[in-house]
């Protein structure tokens, strides 16, 4: 079980007559077990940057990588706020999820080889195979790529399939309020 537990509510206005909040249990598994993810990012001139990219659910927070070059990693200098999106792309099933939060760069050495390890575990090492070093991931070819947490403050799940629903989760911030009161229209 995912160790911070959110505040859950479901949307009634987007969703079917009868549906239900989505449990955040499911949210995870699908976090944790998507492929593919979609990074938005702000660039400094206020356009957005979407880029697809691979992640791992840890320590309740959604794990990504980056060159230190490549655009949203100079996004994310500026302004850590982004948000990320997965699910299916069929209308007829699956639960399509948005977690917005704020990417902080993980530079821990210990932190970083849990992290080596679990993209090890769910990407295998081909052609991913990091080690760590210099406060990031390292490749065999002497690449290096950042690593961001993210942890979300606020979480959308949209539910497909004969019953649809919209769930929001919102988790506390470092100061104990809720996240985001925004809908997720």
């Amino acid at each position: 079980m995912d160790a911070i537990q959110p505040e859950t509510e479901l949307d009634a206005r987007f969703s079917s007559p009868g549906a239900t909040a989505t449990e955040w249990s499911l949210a995870v598994d699908a976090l944790a077990n998507a492929e593919i993810y979609w990074l938005s990012t702000v660039r400094p001139d206020g356009r957005p940057h979407v880029t697809p990219l691979i992640a791992v659910w840890s320590e309740s927070a959604l794990c990504v990588t980056t060159g230190p070059d490549e655009r949203k990693a100079k996004n994310l200098a500026g302004n850590t706020h982004c948000a990320v999106t997965t699910g299916s792309s069929t209308l007829s099933e699956g639960l399509d999820l948005v977690l917005e939060g704020d990417a902080i760069r993980v530079t821990d050495a210990d932190r970083l080889q849990q992290l080596v390890d679990a993209f090890a575990s769910k990407y295998g090492t081909d052609p991913w195979h990091f080690t760590v070093g210099d406060a990031a991931f390292r490749n065999e070819r002497g690449g290096t790529a950042l690593v961001f947490e993210i942890m979300p403050r606020t979480v959308f799940g949209f539910g497909k399939g004969g019953t649809y629903s919209q769930t929001a989760w919102r988790f506390p911030d470092r100061q104990g309020s809720s996240g985001s009161p925004d809908a997720g229209d």
